[in-house]
């Protein structure tokens, strides 16, 4: 059987849909020094839209105006000329930042923070409940293969570790629009696997994501539409199937065929091609399927004190749709409680307890009321009062402190 190759067509776009969340036009941004002259067009003239459910791919060199971009869209920076809008607003509106989900190219982390008390704090700042952060966190955690080193100060992690918990940090919230820039710089062939597959999974649950990288193999594997920046300007828009393609030629994969059909072919592909080269070879897999195969086979057999690879995305940012009924929200469910809670452990006590009614039938004994001294009768046998006993009992109750 012969059958033409082209790279199948990713699923990611299948949820797509009409709605804008993204909406740039007549962007620009020009820096200016400290006498108000201009300095630098970072931005010239920018348009583009960004729909629900897609992946959206910035490229360009460096100081193109990919990352001036990205802080205009975050409301970071405030635009010279030109109209942004993130879910029908501007970027600057707060309710709107709390749906956005942001990767920056530098992890800005508190170094003394482990990874749980970093991913407790930025879900704090979205005003997550406890159950919900610490659900999260362990999912999270997980996920990106700090599960066993989240007691360890961020501070200590290596640069793929600290974009590992940045990752983490950046999907807390549950964004519905993830700004990611450079998410792969600094992680193994692995994780950079795994981030894509990442994304790849948080598009088909309907979110978009805005994916900034210089890593062309990973935009390639992910996107659905990319524009390329130069000089501030775009100079290239469109998907990937349209930018990339080749009309001018063919290939065409076969299994292996005896010699003699092979000839066959070749004769009738040569005598309708008068000029052009017709070439016959092997495919080849890219070095990263390689490597991928090669780590999973040792996987299996070694253990590693490194980041741990192979964990499942979250279920959270799944949607958990294995065990969604229909019609049921995410952050509802998140809220549910747990069927079945296990019951507190009582703590130890660690000093006993005061009666106060006896300690201040005790102290009113012991201490006579204020007043002018005066004489008083011997109190009787069965009134006496012993002194020494009190200030042991006092003692005993107070744990030992007068």
């Amino acid at each position: 059987m012969t059958a033409v190759e082209l790279k199948p067509k990713s699923d990611i776009g299948q949820q797509e849909s009409d709605e804008v969340i993204v909406s740039v036009r007549g962007l620009t941004k020009v820096f200016k020094d400290f006498w108000n002259r201009p300095k630098a067009r970072a931005v010239d003239n920018v348009d583009f839209q960004v729909r629900r459910g897609e992946v959206f791919g910035l490229l360009g060199p460096n100081g193109s105006g990919k990352s001036t971009t990205v802080k205009l869209l975050l409301g970071l920076l405030h635009p010279t000329k030109g109209h942004v809008e993130v879910f029908g607003h501007s970027p600057r509106h707060v309710r709107t930042k709390s749906r956005i989900g942001y990767l920056p190219e530098e992890s800005y982390l508190y170094r003394y923070l482990n990874s749980r008390e970093t991913l407790d704090f930025f879900g704090n700042l979205f005003e997550l409940n406890k159950n919900d952060r610490n659900h999260r966190a362990e999912q999270l955690l997980e996920m990106v293969g700090l599960s066993k080193t989240q007691t360890r100060a961020v501070g200590e992690f290596s640069k793929g570790m600290q974009r590992r918990i940045g990752l983490a940090q950046a999907l807390i919230n549950d964004p519905d629009l993830v700004i990611l820039d450079e998410p792969t710089a600094g992680l193994d062939p692995i994780g950079c696997r795994e981030v894509k597959d990442l994304i790849v999974a948080l598009a088909r649950r309907g979110k978009t994501v805005i994916l900034s990288s210089h890593l062309l193999s990973d935009v390639e594997d992910v996107c659905d539409r990319v524009v390329i920046y130069y000089g501030g300007k775009i100079q290239a828009n469109g998907t990937l199937k349209e930018l990339l393609a080749k009309p001018d030629s063919l290939r065409i994969t076969t299994p292996v065929l005896p010699r003699q059909t092979l000839e066959r072919v070749l004769e009738i592909i040569r005598a309708d091609v008068a000029h052009g080269e017709v070439r016959v070879d092997n495919p080849t897999q890219n070095l990263e399927s390689y490597f991928l195969d090669v780590v999973a086979r040792a996987r299996a057999a070694t253990e590693t004190s490194g980041a741990q690879s192979g964990a499942r995305v979250a279920e959270y940012l799944r949607g958990g749709v294995e065990s969604l009924p229909s019609g049921e929200k995410l952050l509802e469910k998140l809220a549910l409680p747990q069927a079945a809670p296990v019951a507190a452990k009582a703590l130890p006590e660690t000093a006993p307890k005061v009666d106060d009614s006896r300690l201040a039938a005790l102290t009113q004994a012991a201490v006579p009321p204020p007043g002018p001294p005066k004489s008083t009768p011997e109190p009787a046998a069965h009134e006496s009062v012993d002194l020494a006993k009190v200030d042991e009992k006092l003692s005993s109750l107070l744990g030992g402190k007068k």
